[in-house]
């Protein structure tokens, strides 16, 4: 077995796994040479001898030792080391492609290509920070994701090697039974407790998390016959108009006295196999469950003006969104409007040109789904109370997406991302920023025009301009999203909205007066 990558302090591995320390959950894995498993630091398996122990930074690296996961731990179920969640690191735009399923059916050239980088600097850097190859790390998550599927579920084994991205049943169970030294199917001897027609799934985060917070603010953004949520839950259609479904996002509940895990649940509805690691993957990001709010707080903390918020709301996270073009028409319009008037006019627009769905669905609340680009391109908008320069900037990313000038494509710096977005009649700096934050869940973007974001940080009443928040901002680098929400959730405790501001030029580059 090749030596592990060096971690930064073996001492503090040893005192966590002996402790069984739930802060270090996901951040290395155990691994036995006696036995040839590799465990999480809270496993609850008597501790192996020191001598037999070696660590490993992640999953990937100690699959790649030739270890296999616990069965008791479940190593599929720890958080993500949030360490890498770092927007234009090479090494974490590859790990988002990766998780989006660029190696599915294209060479490690092609995922090179895309990160204009070469195919052998690619491997080197992983090797170097994760301790394994990229295909490496994308053969442990979907082996991962499997073997949750057939752990949590009663999906049918065809079914879980179609979700985890295998062509055909024959290699899922030759790759698994070398892999794992077991078949599929041997995880299946335990009786599965009925859900019904649901798919439940249990999604890790690393505490603490504000879901109350997460739901507040998409509860005053969801649309009437496309998305609910209450107090406790949020609930979405989902898929296409020939193949709907909907899922049901909520914490994870305590069971048989014991405290609630650091999870949340998701409950999926008539979602096809081949989609599952994609709703997985947008829940994920839409939760921002990959976050590290321990690093993220300590590096925000150093600025005296964001201490006493991180100290009062530390497991705030950033709400992203389902889907990238629903955001980009909603921050368009969001522009110069209150978050109710703009969810009103996104009501009307998607009501009309949305895909109706079938009366089945209409006990959940589920009417329609949100316009594509090619609904709205050459969409009649009369009577919705839009303006024509919004309609018109509609018009041009809906074009825009359809012949490929603008995308979400995770590949992209945030730099060329917004870069891409503002060469579009009526996008600005702010609007491209915010569809980075809430599009990508980009963890730096930066809407530096946001008067809202201007007026708050000082603290004092008075107002920064927008070269002043930025030179301000620099420093929060690369968390800047984060402060954002932050200063965003600080004014909308202390006070409304400011009213909206006059209607803006037709490049839409006049500050913003409140967030969307």
């Amino acid at each position: 077995m090749p030596p592990p990558p060096a971690l930064s302090d073996t001492a503090v591995c040893e005192q966590a796994r002996l402790s069984r320390d739930a802060r270090f959950d996901g951040l290395f894995f155990t691994a036995v040479r006696t036995t040839g498993i590799y465990c999480r630091p809270v496993c609850p398996a008597p501790a192996p001898k020191p001598g037999n122990v070696v660590y490993y930074p992640n999953a990937a690296a100690a699959e790649a030792a030739g270890f296999r996961p616990c069965l008791r731990c479940r190593p599929e179920l720890s958080p993500v080391d949030g360490s890498w969640h770092r927007g234009d690191d090479i090494v974490a735009r590859a790990l988002a492609l990766i998780d989006a399923g660029a190696l599915d059916d294209a060479p490690l050239s092609a995922l090179a290509a895309r990160l204009h980088i070469g195919e052998r600097q690619l491997r080197r850097l992983f090797v170097e920070r994760l301790g394994a190859a990229p295909i490496g790390v994308h053969g442990t998550r979907r082996l991962l994701f499997a073997k949750q599927l057939l752990t949590e579920t009663a999906l049918p084994v065809t079914d879980v090697a179609m979700a985890a991205g295998f062509n055909s049943l024959r290699r899922f169970n030759a790759v698994f039974q070398q892999a794992y030294r077991m078949p599929p199917r041997e995880l299946r001897r335990t009786p599965r407790e009925s859900t019904g027609d649901a798919l439940v799934l249990r999604l890790a985060y690393r505490p603490p998390y504000d879901l109350p917070a997460m739901l507040d603010f998409l509860r005053g953004r969801a649309l009437p016959g496309i998305e609910h949520v209450d107090e406790t839950s949020y609930t979405r259609v989902i898929g296409e108009a020939a193949a709907p479904g909907w899922l049901r996002v909520g914490a994870w509940p305590a069971s048989r006295g014991d405290s609630a895990p650091d999870a949340l649940r998701l409950e999926l509805h008539g979602c096809a196999a081949s989609h599952l690691q994609d709703a997985v993957r947008r829940v994920r990001r839409m939760f921002d469950l990959d976050a590290d709010p321990d690093a993220i707080a300590a590096h925000l903390a150093a600025d005296a003006r964001l201490a006493p918020l991180l100290r009062r709301r530390p497991g705030l996270r950033l709400p992203s969104g389902w889907d990238g073009f629903e955001i980009a028409v909603r921050a368009v319009i969001g522009q110069q409007v209150s978050v109710a008037a703009a969810r009103t006019l996104t009501a009307r627009l998607s009501q009309r040109f949305g895909a109706r769905l079938p009366d089945a669905l209409a006990a959940q609340g589920f009417a329609h789904l949100f316009p594509t680009p090619e609904a709205l391109v050459d969409a009649d908008f009369d009577g919705l109370g839009l303006i024509g320069s919004r309609i018109a900037t509609i018009r041009g990313i809906a074009r825009a997406l359809i012949e490929g000038r603008v995308d979400f494509d995770r590949s992209r710096t945030l730099d060329d991302f917004v870069a891409r977005w503002v060469a579009l009649p009526g996008i600005g700096p702010w609007t491209a920023q915010y569809i980075a934050l809430r599009a990508l869940g980009h963890p730096d973007a930066f809407p530096a025009e946001d008067l809202v974001l201007q007026k708050t940080l000082p603290g004092d009443g008075s107002r920064l301009g927008a070269r002043q928040l930025l030179a301000h901002a620099e420093h929060w680098r690369p968390w800047r999203g984060y402060a954002v929400f932050h200063l965003w959730r600080e004014a909308s405790a202390s006070a409304p909205a400011p009213a909206s501001s006059p209607t803006p030029s037709p490049r839409a580059r006049r500050p913003r007066s409140s967030p969307t």
